[in-house]
């Protein structure tokens, strides 16, 4: 077990490492930067104040994206809205290589997607996370994910379909 110091350290690291994932995962949910960024502080708070439970430092990633998941979700419970996105406020905030959506359809089509199929796409095909590390964060059987992510798929698969035809 790693002492406070060194456990402390470690969660600076992974939030330093990760901060623009971090971000992008709370404003896949609420879809507004300022709650986004609330979220991604509340978070950081919730952490340290609970670094101590962390049973598996090696896990400490997958941890930190429950916490942001939950702090988003208990988040859009209070609210009851979801923000349009607002893609120039994401760019202006993300250092790294910015997520453009190539298809406005595509767009369109996560977002009408439920919070639970989109969760795992986002995580999966947008924070590159592996099924076992998803199951992880969303507290979820791998076998549930692994649904999850086939039926959103195939709603997504669906639905870019149907568009395409009604605009040719």
């Amino acid at each position: 077990m790693l002492s406070n110091k060194k456990l402390e350290n470690s969660l600076v690291q992974c939030i330093t490492d990760h901060k623009e994932s971090i971000y992008r995962l709370a404003y896949s949910y609420v879809r507004n930067s300022e709650d986004a960024l609330d979220i991604v502080q509340e978070s950081i708070h919730k952490a340290f104040s609970s670094a101590a439970s962390l049973k598996n430092p090696d896990a400490m990633k997958s941890w930190f994206y429950r916490i942001v998941v939950n702090t988003s979700l208990d988040f859009l419970r209070k609210q009851k809205r979801i923000q349009l996105m607002d893609e120039e406020t994401l760019e202006s905030y993300s250092q790294g290589m910015p997520d453009v959506y190539q298809n406005i359809d595509l767009e369109k089509a996560l977002e009408e997607l439920p919070v639970k199929y989109r969760s795992v796409v986002v995580l999966r095909y947008f924070e590159d996370l592996k099924i076992e590390e998803i199951a992880e964060v969303l507290d979820e059987n791998i076998n549930t994910v692994k649904t999850r992510l086939y039926q959103a798929l195939r709603v997504l698969r669906v639905k870019l379909n149907d568009d395409s035809y009604v605009e040719v």
